[in-house]
């Protein structure tokens, strides 16, 4: 993994993108609340079962796209796992609980989840992004949370 500008890092492959997961699982507390932003297909759902991995979770995530939530069980507290492009309202999003997932959790990811990061200062937030085409490298720009010091992996 390569530093592109600072709080950027370039996935080049999948080997990267677990690499790159394994390196953030170390560094998000228990609790952390990780809000995925990008376009379709920038590989959040990989990253997502990359993390569970890491975690040492079940070897296969998968979008929770109908389900809304997918729960991963790990050693250390279950990976909980929305998708949240269906939701349209935040009173869809409030509907979900997300408090009391973050009580028990080891880790909360909430796919398409930026427009919760005012609302949640506590969180991580991660963009990814493919700025050379579906078949090109990914970008993965990660900003600690608000309400801390915490530096990205």
């Amino acid at each position: 993994m390569l530093a592109d500008t600072p709080g950027t890092t370039i996935l080049s492959d999948e080997t990267a993108t677990r690499a790159y997961a394994a390196s953030l699982a170390t560094r998000l507390p228990h609790g952390a609340l990780l809000l995925l932003d990008g376009p379709l297909g920038a590989g959040k759902t990989t990253l997502t079962a990359a993390l569970v991995a890491a975690l040492d979770g079940p070897d296969r995530a998968s979008s929770p796209t109908y389900t809304l939530i997918h729960e991963y069980p790990t050693p250390n507290g279950d990976v909980i796992h929305v998708d949240a492009y269906r939701l349209e309202s935040d009173e869809a999003l409030d509907a979900l609980a997300l408090d009391e997932y973050l009580d028990r959790a080891r880790l909360v990811v909430i796919e398409w989840g930026g427009r919760l990061a005012d609302r949640h200062p506590e969180a991580w937030h991660l963009t990814l992004s493919r700025p050379h085409g579906a078949t090109g490298e990914r970008h993965a720009t990660l900003q600690a949370p608000r309400a801390s010091d915490a530096t990205a992996p």
